[in-house]
């Protein structure tokens, strides 16, 4: 058996690595897909490090508005004013950003109405924590439905195999599906992955080219509620035509298969 590096391995995952990438600013561009896309301990980080840096960042703030009103100093004068008050150093006012963005109450640090800056920075901290809530767990919640575990269930044959059915020559495999739940407007697809060199002399490295699995009849929608066996007959329009038994085994080529439907219970 020839080891062959594969293009798409047998688990689904493209072995594509994409190199020189010089414009990587389209990744800040796109900051949403690029955060699902990381793997989990980084966008478990991403995730800490949104909350952490701006209840920090608030935190600072609130200290400074009350170190430049002069409340540090006047902590034990009870006819003072305070624009937060028991808010007695950083700890505190890094305590009260916590309560404040999210929404826990106000019990021992409560803002005053004699502080209209704090007024307006309360404002913007409740929006902007809202705009950071909604970003944060709808990252996560898109990636925690990626439907990449769900294909675990969708399981295909080992191998394919080529023989006669209905007295014409047909390349055929199997595909089903492992759950209760089903797959919903189900459609299957096939790609021959192969170079070729075209009349004029191009070379052209992993050349894609449509195998047909019934879209001509729509045999290639699938009712997937038992294993079903795909065809692909090798007919004058397939690029098996020409292809003996023996340059088949020889040959160096790819079938990518590609199912693609709904889940149905989400």
């Amino acid at each position: 058996t020839r080891q062959r590096q594969r293009y798409v391995e047998k688990d689904g995952k493209c072995n594509v690595q994409h190199g020189n990438v010089r414009e990587t600013y389209r990744y800040l561009t796109d900051i949403f897909t690029t955060l699902v896309d990381l793997k989990w301990r980084f966008s478990l980080l991403v995730f800490i490090l949104a909350y952490a840096v701006t209840w920090l960042f608030f935190g600072l703030i609130w200290w400074f508005i009350a170190y430049c009103r002069g409340d540090l100093d006047h902590l034990e004068d009870h006819a003072w004013t305070p624009c937060v008050n028991n808010l007695n150093g950083f700890v505190s006012a890094f305590l009260f950003s916590i309560e404040t963005e999210t929404t826990i109450g106000y019990g021992h640090r409560v803002i005053t109405d004699k502080c209209p800056e704090g007024i307006v920075l309360l404002l913007l901290q409740a929006i902007l924590g809202s705009m950071v809530n909604a970003f944060m767990v709808g990252c996560m919640f898109v990636k925690i439905s990626q439907p990449n575990k769900r294909a675990e269930t969708l399981v295909f044959s080992s191998h394919a195999v080529v023989s006669l059915r209905d007295d014409r020559l047909c390349l055929m495999f199997r595909v089903g599906d492992l759950r209760d739940s089903h797959i919903v407007e189900a459609s299957i697809r096939a790609k021959l992955i192969k170079s070729k060199q075209t009349q004029e002399g191009e070379f052209i490295p992993l050349d894609q080219t449509d195998l047909s699995v019934g879209f001509e009849t729509g045999d290639d929608r699938l009712f997937l509620v038992s294993p079903l066996i795909i065809s692909h007959e090798i007919d004058e329009r397939s690029p098996f035509w020409d292809v003996s038994r023996h340059q088949l085994e020889k040959d160096d080529f790819e079938i990518v298969v590609i199912l693609e439907g709904m889940v149905e219970a989400t």
